[in-house]
Order: C-alpha cells, then sequence, then structure tokens
C-alpha cells in the first residue's frame, strides 16, 4: 500500500512526541555532574608598614607577569569644596596631570609614557585626590620617580586649566541629553537633599570662579605646604622585591609632616518624605522610575543580612523584582537594585525600572507592591541559599587577584576599617538565616516611606502619574542656570 506524505510526517511527528517523552522522564545529565566545594576565603594580604610620620605604605609583590603599579590616595575630595567652587577638585584632577611639573611638561610626560607603553594619572573623588602609574618592570624606577615629581612638584598651567574648563562646561551644558544621567542624579538629590555635599553638582559659575592659585591652595593643603598632613597611603603591587621597594618609599616619604587627625564630618542624613517627583523629557518613549530612600553604612552589623536581602529582592534574573516585573509581567526591560550600604555615610536605597511611557504606571505600581511584599511575604530557605550562593561566589571572584584584594585592603584602611574586614564579612554572610532576613526586612524596608522619581514622555505616560496614588506629582526643574541657548561654550564665553 502507498502510505501518504501526510502519514509519514504524522507518524514521525509521533515518533518525536514519544522520544521527546521518554527523555523528559528520564534524569538530566548535568544535574549529576559534581560541584566542587568553594575554596576557603583566604586572601594574601600586602604587607604594611606605616612610617613614623603616621604614612601608611602597601606592599603587594606578585611575579605572575614582569609589571608593576602603584597609587598615593590622599584625603579631600568633593564634600570638602566651597559651594562657590564646585567642580575644582574634578578640575585640579585632570589639570594636575596634564600640567606636568617643571621638569617635565605634561606633554613631553605623555610622549615619554607612550613610548614605554606607561601610565601616570591623577583624579579627584569624593572623598579623596590620587596619583597612579603602572609600567613593565624595566621601567618601573624611571616611572615611579616621574609620578612622585608629579606628587611632590607639579607646575600647574593655566591652559590646561582653560581646556578642563572647556571640558567641565561641554559636560555641565549636555547632562540634560540623557535620560538615566537625569535619573541618577536628581534622585540622588532626593535622598540627601539638593545642598549635600553627597548630591550637589558643579555649575558653570562656580567652574568659572577657580582660579589655579585655587588648583595650587588645594594642593598645598592637601599635599605639599605647611597646612598638609592628611594621611597618604601609598600602594605598590606586581613584580618587584619588597625591601628594595620600602627602602624607594621611605625615602619619598618618611620626610613628609606628620599626620594630622582628619576633623570628623557631621553631615545630616534625613530620609525622605513618601511623594511623587516628575521629570519631562519630551524625545523619550521611555521611563527612568527611581524609587528611593536612605540606605545605612558598612558598620551597621545588619549589612550580612541586609546584602542577602537585596540579592532576593532585585540582585538579577532570579530576584523577586526581576521574576515579577520583567518576567511575570513583562513590564520592564530592566528593574534591580535594593538597600544600599557604603563606607563613611549612608548609601541610598534605589530601586530602578526602565519600562516604556504606556506601561509606566503599572511597572512603578508593580514594583512597589514588591517592595512591600518584602514584610509581608516571608523569605524562604530555597531564596536563602541562592542569595547566598550568589554573594560568596562573586565575593570570591571579586577579589581573586592579588591587585584586587590590595586595592579593597588600601579602601579598608581609607576609611578606617579592621585589615579582616573581608574574611568576616564573609564569614557573617554565611551566618545569615530567614529570620534574618525577615527581620531585616521589618527593620528597614517601609514601602511608604519611599520617593519616586520618573524622568519620562508625559504625552505618552498614559494613564497618569496620579493613578500611583502617592499625592500631587511635583515637578523638578532641571534647568541648567547660564547654559547658552546655542550649543556648548567655554567658560571664557559665558
Amino acid at each position: 500500500m502507498k502510505t501518504s506524505l501526510t502519514a509519514v510526517i504524522l507518524g514521525m511527528a509521533m515518533a518525536g512526541a514519544c522520544t521527546g517523552l521518554a527523555g523528559a522522564q528520564e534524569s538530566k545529565p548535568w544535574e549529576k555532574i559534581a560541584i566542587p566545594t568553594l575554596p576557603e576565603y583566604k586572601p594574601q594580604q600586602p604587607k604594611r608598614i606605616e612610617l613614623k610620620n603616621g604614612i601608611v605604605i602597601f606592599l603587594q609583590e606578585d611575579h605572575e607577569l614582569p609589571f608593576v603599579s602603584g597609587s598615593v590616595l590622599i584625603p579631600g575630595g568633593a564634600v570638602d569644596e566651597e559651594p562657590g567652587k564646585l567642580g575644582l577638585v574634578d578640575l585640579y584632577g585632570q589639570t594636575w596631570r596634564t600640567s606636568g611639573t617643571a621638569k617635565m611638561d605634561g606633554d613631553a610626560m605623555d610622549d615619554l609614557l607612550e613610548a614605554k607603553a606607561a601610565h601616570i594619572e591623577s583624579g579627584g573623588g569624593e572623598n579623596s585626590t590620587s596619583i597612579s602609574w603602572d609600567s613593565l618592570k624595566a621601567d618601573a624606577d624611571q616611572v615611579l620617580g616621574l609620578a612622585l615629581d608629579l606628587l611632590f612638584h607639579p607646575k600647574l598651567d593655566e591652559r590646561k586649566l582653560q581646556l578642563a574648563k572647556q571640558q567641565a562646561a561641554t559636560g555641565i551644558v549636555r547632562r540634560n541629553d540623557d535620560e538615566a544621567q537625569i535619573a541618577e542624579r536628581e534622585a540622588t538629590k532626593l535622598v540627601y537633599g539638593k545642598e549635600s555635599p553627597y548630591a550637589r553638582q558643579p555649575e558653570l559659575a562656580t567652574i568659572k570662579n577657580i582660579t589655579l592659585a585655587d588648583l595650587q591652595a588645594w594642593h598645598d593643603r592637601t599635599v605639599g605646604g605647611p597646612g598638609a598632613g592628611g594621611k597618604l597611603i601609598v600602594a605598590v603591587g606586581g613584580d618587584f622585591d619588597s625591601a628594595t621597594m620600602e627602602a624607594k618609599l621611605r625615602a619619598a616619604f618618611e620626610g613628609l609632616p606628620a599626620v594630622k587627625a582628619t576633623p570628623a564630618r557631621h553631615d545630616e542624613f534625613h530620609a525622605p518624605k513618601q511623594a511623587l517627583y516628575f521629570i519631562n523629557k519630551e524625545d523619550v518613549n521611555q521611563s527612568n522610575v527611581q524609587i528611593v530612600g536612605l540606605g545605612t553604612t558598612r558598620r551597621n552589623p545588619d549589612v550580612p543580612a541586609l546584602a542577602v536581602m537585596n540579592d532576593i529582592l532585585g540582585g538579577g534574573f532570579a530576584s523577586r523584582l526581576f521574576q515579577t516585573v520583567r518576567t511575570q509581567m513583562g513590564l520592564a526591560y530592566a528593574v534591580g537594585g535594593g538597600y544600599g550600604f557604603d563606607y563613611d555615610h549612608p548609601a541610598p536605597f534605589d530601586v530602578e525600572v526602565l519600562t516604556q511611557s504606556a506601561t509606566t504606571v503599572k511597572a512603578t505600581r508593580a514594583a512597589l507592591d514588591v517592595i512591600a511584599g518584602l514584610d509581608t511575604t516571608p523569605f524562604t530557605e530555597e531564596e536563602l541559599k541562592r542569595a547566598k550562593d550568589d554573594l560568596l561566589n562573586s565575593f570570591l571572584f571579586r577579589y581573586d587577584t592579588k591587585q584586587k584584594v590590595l586595592s579593597e585592603r588600601v579602601r579598608l584602611e581609607f576609611y578606617g576599617y579592621p585589615a579582616d574586614y573581608l574574611e568576616t564579612y564573609e564569614a557573617a554572610l554565611k551566618k545569615v538565616t530567614v529570620a534574618d532576613l525577615n527581620a531585616a526586612a521589618k527593620k528597614y524596608v517601609h514601602a511608604n516611606q519611599l520617593a519616586v522619581l520618573v524622568v519620562g514622555n508625559s504625552a505618552e505616560i498614559k494613564p497618569g502619574l496620579e493613578e500611583l496614588n502617592l499625592g500631587p506629582v511635583h515637578p523638578v526643574d532641571i534647568t541648567i542656570p547660564g547654559a547658552p541657548t546655542g550649543g556648548p561654550q567655554g567658560p571664557g564665553e559665558q
């Protein structure tokens, strides 16, 4: 009997179905793969040397590759700027390196370093300024000498300052181009207050006020003048002999003034009240939603439980936020976040939702419900195990090289944390229980005390934000004072 094509196709389909059923009933082979236990976290700590004047040196030998890198971390940063000269530290960080020294200007230094595949950089941050360098082992002495000359004997150049000002001005007048940058910046202001040292921003007028004398005064205050005395932290890692390097660094730093105690900061932090804020950006078809509050510091003994809670809330693909708002409801391109903790001041609680304009209200409400659910939906042993595995595995990889351990050790020294903080933190993560998670959620997460900021296109957000029932919508003014209307210009053209 002649078999029809249809019958053949049906027969093949049935056979495939039977095979698939049989395969489904078999154990999955990948589940039989033995997963080795992670090695115990035992970072090789760098050698710590404290000079008689209080300056600290860290040396971390690593002979795997013929490279040497180093840095000098200097207390004092943008949080210490005068209100009328915001942006000074950033301009200083740029101008310092590009100016060079009396022996070698910045352009000549560029050429020399490029020929040797080496680098020397300077920079300014929130709490510190720094110089860093790296080179091949064969050039290590010469590059170290150049870095130290730049550290102690910079020759700040007016032309380089003007170039840095022009670049800063361009950044200021274009800071409203990107909705993500707007959302992050303005959310930070909601958490800390717009006048807080941790939220304020440079303006065209403040960078215009900054002079070369201001940069020199900052350098004298933090490094080289009679008023200096900050606790410099010097770190060198790579292919070198520790005894030889220690002698060189002692010769360079032992003659500096004795370290003075850094005055304690007395910043006040207050959690924002529940309110709804909106920034209209007409050239986008999506919304960036920031749900924010005030977090804590790493000195809080509840941080290990908060870290595990964060992973469950918004730490990855398996988190509650991702699974609910994105996977199940399909309302967000990306969603995540959690309760922040920083080394020296409270970090924000921040959950971010990226969604289409039309789904802004639904996505925001869904995220708020998940956050509120931390207090009403108990954590499970399965969630606890997954989150711990995520954190402990990533913990090992975050500090899997000597250079990473050195960098973290410098950070801990800078903020006054104990040398074994990483080990004790890892041990504390392992001890977190479901009861700890439930207690932390009840103590720290209060969905009805979080501010919501939406950056999006008001014409496309339907229904309106009023549907969130968070009170009146407060528009946020992001006008840039003094910005030219014809495009970015330099400070001299304002």
